[in-house]
């Protein structure tokens, strides 16, 4: 049957598990558990034929044990307080996770934003920010928000724009906001972000052989089937980056349906089919497969979860048939439905850690727009003169002479991208591993017990450093 808790009551399953293996004091893991500021806001916004329609909006800040803290903005019918304050609370662990040095927060604007025209959305975003603006819940020290479902670069430019205008002029104020166009400070690869490190996450996991051993499957990516579901940016970067190395998309899932073709599908064709028709059903040589929801349930090596919360529950756990699920949405397998994964020998792969890229690469860019400098700008020609005098004196010494493409590729100096994309690699193979060494260590249940548990004792420290709790 279907979980009763709320998404935020699943949250805090996860963590009394994960803190009963642990020795901090009860108050103190009280602290950790509760957001610590929620502020619901209502406000009018003016549509374009003049009709006054009354908007429901949101933020939470789960922990200030550092600051800033940090979190999306989500543009959805169904948010929520509990929703909000669920991913606030998921976001102060999983920074912990990756070593990200922020606290954890969330917002949320109750709207379906293809019910509104750009320049209404405009006013509601901008609306938002100055109640942000007004309660002090935003800044470059404060509080940052990002993109999340249903928002963008042109929502973080408002927001950033609005910020502006009616605050006092600061040196730092554009790292008010992460996930802006890059000419108003954005840095390359945030987009791909989320999705580029649940395919980092997931590589890692399938290169250790113990534990594909126990899983019944071959160490690497390369044809592993691979079901995805949700092909908003998250989901379509993610399959993207399989399908690139070799894994087989062999189900597609969106809200309208879902697509499937042992044979394996084109991410990038079937996108292009659903412009063209609206929809990814009908998709040549694909069987169509309705309620979207049953597509979890395929025969498959990988699971995506790239949509909502609650996709996996009690009600589908036992017809679930992939052997590794990457947590890419936040809480897409309830608390007791994970249990009874775990139990059945399936490996989960966190939202906790899972799905740290976005905010991996929102760090990055916010250290940017505090340094004030393009990464790779100071040392890139450096790195190319250095490298091009190496390469010189290998050819002088051996005799060999390199092409004119070899020489490109061998001294070659960093680029922006190049720079954000290593260090989001080494985050999330650094944090794979810590979070695994954990769930060895401690005895813990699976994986997301121990990231868990590592996650809580690094804001306990984190307090303790503080002086609050000695």
């Amino acid at each position: 049957m279907a979980s009763n808790k709320s998404f935020f009551e699943e949250v805090m399953s996860f963590f009394d598990k994960a803190a009963a293996r642990t020795k901090h004091p009860k108050g103190l893991l009280d602290q950790m558990k509760y957001c610590n500021s929620t502020y619901e806001v209502k406000f009018p916004v003016q549509k374009d034929d003049g009709e006054i329609e009354l908007i429901y909006a949101y933020r939470v800040e789960h922990s200030h044990h550092k600051l800033p803290v940090k979190g999306g903005i989500r543009y959805s019918p169904l948010v929520t307080v509990d929703e909000v304050k669920a991913l606030a609370a998921l976001m102060t662990f999983k920074c912990a996770a990756v070593d990200v040095p922020f606290g954890g927060a969330k917002g949320g604007i109750r709207i379906n934003p293809k019910d509104y025209s750009e320049r209404t959305l405009e006013r509601i975003t901008r609306r938002y920010t100055a109640e942000l603006v007004k309660k002090n819940f935003i800044g470059p020290g404060i509080d940052v928000p990002a993109p999340d479902m249903g928002s963008g670069q042109r929502e973080m430019a408002w927001i950033f724009d609005t910020y502006m205008q009616i605050t006092p002029p600061h040196i730092d104020s554009a790292g008010c906001v992460t996930g802006k166009p890059i000419p108003q400070g954005g840095v390359d690869g945030r987009v791909a972000a989320t999705g580029r490190g649940v395919y980092f996450a997931i590589r890692e996991a399938c290169s250790i052989a113990e534990d594909m051993k126990k899983l019944g499957l071959t160490p690497g990516i390369s044809g592993k089937r691979c079901i995805v579901q949700g092909l908003g940016n998250v989901g379509y970067y993610t399959a993207k980056n399989l399908q690139d190395n070799g894994a087989i998309l062999t189900t597609l899932i969106e809200y309208e349906g879902a697509i499937h073709n042992p044979d394996g599908l084109d991410i990038d064709d079937v996108l292009k089919h659903r412009e063209e028709t609206g929809s990814i059903l009908k998709y040549k040589g694909a069987q169509d497969i309705t309620p979207s929801i049953k597509a979890l349930e395929m025969d498959a090596d990988i699971l995506v979860p790239a949509a909502i919360e609650n996709q996996i529950t009690m009600d589908n756990v036992k017809n679930i048939k992939a052997k590794l699920i990457a947590e890419a949405a936040n809480g897409p397998v309830t608390a007791k439905a994970s249990e009874a994964l775990a139990e059945g020998g399936v490996q989960i792969i966190p939202d906790l850690y899972c799905n740290a890229g976005g905010v991996t690469v929102s760090y990055f860019e916010w250290l940017k727009n505090l340094q004030h400098v393009r990464f790779g700008r100071m040392d890139k020609r450096f790195e190319e003169s250095t490298n091009f005098k190496i390469l010189h004196a290998m050819e002088r010494v051996t005799g060999h002479s390199f092409s004119e493409e070899e020489r490109h590729l061998i001294t070659k100096g960093p680029d922006e991208i190049d720079l954000v994309d290593s260090g989001l690699e080494e985050t999330m193979i650094e944090g794979y591993h810590e979070m695994r060494h954990v769930y060895k260590t401690t005895g813990a249940e699976d994986l997301r017990t121990g990231a868990f548990i590592n996650s809580i004792n690094k804001v306990a420290l984190s307090y303790e450093q503080l002086g609050i709790f000695p």
